[in-house]
């Protein structure tokens, strides 16, 4: 239920073009002046990080959004992971998509016509997202980027507030979907705790009326407060969803925020090692997966980060891993190079071809073997497939490649029928 329209540019020319001076990076949980973007830029530049933040002050960011909008060079598209992943999806002809945001003018036009917008769903300003890229080794006073990267930022109140989660699922009667993807959550943290608690209390209560035979996947994304993806995860919204697609941040924040396993790692160094991330996958579905004697529906869980994805599922409840997996790598190699099929002179390998399975328990080691690039290990009732991504040495365009692998992984997914 989030969509808007990107504004993508280089983050450090509009940060130069605003007038603002390079200087120490600071980590700001919310944006609020042009003070606290330059911090915070300079801060997720100098590790290599994506991030989003909530900026604040509405004239400020209007002012800011203007700017970037008229930036030469800036590009606009279609924005939010819902929209995003409607727009992958809708690249199949044979899907109708039903979307349900707040749909201003710009993004409408933007809009695959796939892709069908309830009128309640309209509205007559569009809500800009500012995606500030830079790529490997570029330079802004003393910080250099270690790799490409972007800083998301907006002032986006509709999307926070979730306003169009209702409309959302009062249309799913006459739709008739086979498969719902909900995103957004992340954006309620620009809300005071009493109005996010109170909002998550609704949109639990709405997911809950969605038929239990329709599929539900969640799309998470960047966010900074433990309290709430606390709140996601232990008694509200994971239970009611069968699939989740996240990366390695979110992965990391949310083990952090339960204090589940390797929650006292700051964070990753390089490339997240895949025994500690399948540890924590492991955990998720333990604790908050489908089991004999728990009412949780979540049976799915698709990792990416940049070198490598992860598809878990517990055994009985999902077909065609192999291709879901292999899939979601490949719209990761094809959409961040802009081809139609992977071009193996704009790719390189990045993954580790040998690693454990677990950090925890007595793993198995697995050497990768480029003739079945999916591996596959199973531990206690929850099966893993693993592979390397063939990662793109000069990115056209990162945002939103979560949600097209996310999204691509769903389509060759298949479901049993419970």
């Amino acid at each position: 239920v989030n969509a808007c329209v990107d504004v993508v540019l280089s983050g450090v020319k509009l940060l130069e073009a605003l007038g603002l001076e390079p200087g120490d990076g600071k980590n700001h949980a919310v944006l609020n002046s042009r003070q606290d973007l330059k911090e915070a830029f300079a801060h997720f530049m100098e590790k290599g990080a994506a991030a989003e933040r909530f900026f604040s002050d509405a004239e400020s960011f209007h002012h800011i959004a203007r700017a970037a909008s008229e930036y030469p060079g800036a590009q606009l598209y279609v924005g939010g992971n819902a929209a995003l992943i409607g727009q992958k999806l809708a690249t199949n002809p044979d899907l109708k998509i039903l979307l349900c945001g707040p749909v201003g003018p710009k993004l409408h036009e933007l809009l695959d016509d796939n892709v069908v917008v309830p009128p309640e769903s309209m509205q007559e300003r569009d809500e800009f997202h500012l995606i500030l890229e830079y790529q490997a080794g570029e330079e802004w006073g003393q910080v250099r980027a270690p790799s490409a990267n972007r800083f998301i930022f907006s002032h986006d109140l509709s999307n926070g507030a979730l306003n169009m989660l209702e409309v959302f699922v009062s249309s799913l009667d006459e739709f008739q979907p086979d498969l719902v993807v909900l995103s957004g959550l992340h954006m309620m943290e620009g809300q005071s705790k009493e109005m996010r608690q109170r909002r998550l209390m609704e949109a639990v209560a709405s997911i809950s009326d969605i038929p239990t035979d329709i599929p539900i996947h969640l799309e998470l994304a960047s966010m900074t407060d433990q309290d709430f993806m606390s709140n996601i995860m232990h008694q509200q919204v994971f239970p009611l969803v069968n699939s989740i697609g996240l990366n390695e941040q979110e992965l990391l924040f949310l083990t952090q925020s339960a204090s589940g396993p390797h929650a006292s790692l700051a964070s990753w160094s390089g490339v997240p090692d895949v025994g500690v991330v399948s540890d924590i996958l492991f955990w998720i579905l333990k604790e908050h997966g489908k089991t004999a004697d728990r009412a949780s529906d979540l049976t799915r869980i698709h990792f990416h980060t940049l070198a490598y994805h992860i598809l878990v599922t517990v055994d009985g409840y999902w077909g065609n891993q192999v291709a879901a997996v292999a899939a979601g790598a490949r719209a990761a190699g094809t959409q961040a190079c802009a081809t139609e099929t992977i071009d193996t002179s704009k790719v390189f390998l990045k993954a580790p071809l040998e690693f454990v399975t677990s950090q925890i328990e007595a793993p198995s080691k697995i050497s990768l073997n480029p003739d079945e690039p999916v591996v596959h290990w199973h531990r206690e009732g929850i099966s893993f497939h693993f592979t390397p991504v063939l990662v793109c040495k000069d990115p056209v365009r990162t945002v939103g490649l979560g949600d097209a692998i996310s999204a691509e992984g769903l389509l060759y997914s298949e479901v049993y029928p419970q």
